[in-house]
């Protein structure tokens, strides 16, 4: 159920720093029609790269390892960008920041998201099966 709850946070998290950094950058373009696909491959990109770097960082670069995060969202914002009619994203400045925000709301928000509700949420279902347990 955890994992889910991840999953689920994820996925609107990267749609919500996706729409953000379309409106405050100007060399990002969101496009409508491929919105979903862009979604899906950042998201996809996103779960594959974010253990892949960080197993190249500890291996190669430690001190590195907690730049992890932002280099696979680096990463996974390219691959995304690679798909035609999805995001766009030009210029150097562009390519600095749209990581950075979208790293920053994903983490934030992965966390606020899983310490505020989904916990809460999974521990009213576990008292509720202690009690039914105990009932029965």
């Amino acid at each position: 159920m955890r994992f889910l709850f991840q999953l689920i946070s994820q996925v609107v998290l990267a749609a919500i720093a996706l729409v953000i950094i379309h409106f405050a950058l100007p060399g990002v373009s969101l496009h409508l029609g491929g919105f979903l696909i862009a979604l899906g491959v950042f998201t996809l990109a996103q779960a594959v790269l974010g253990p892949f770097v960080l197993s190249i960082a500890r291996r190669y670069a430690a001190p590195l390892a907690g730049g992890v995060g932002l280099v696979a969202t680096l990463l996974s914002l390219w691959i995304a960008s690679l798909f035609n009619g999805g995001i766009e994203i030009h210029g150097a400045q562009s390519w600095l920041l749209a990581p950075l925000i979208v790293w920053v709301v994903t983490a934030l928000g992965g966390w606020l998201f899983m310490a505020l509700f989904a916990e809460r949420w999974l521990k009213k279902r576990e008292t509720a099966r202690t009690i039914a347990r105990a009932k029965a």
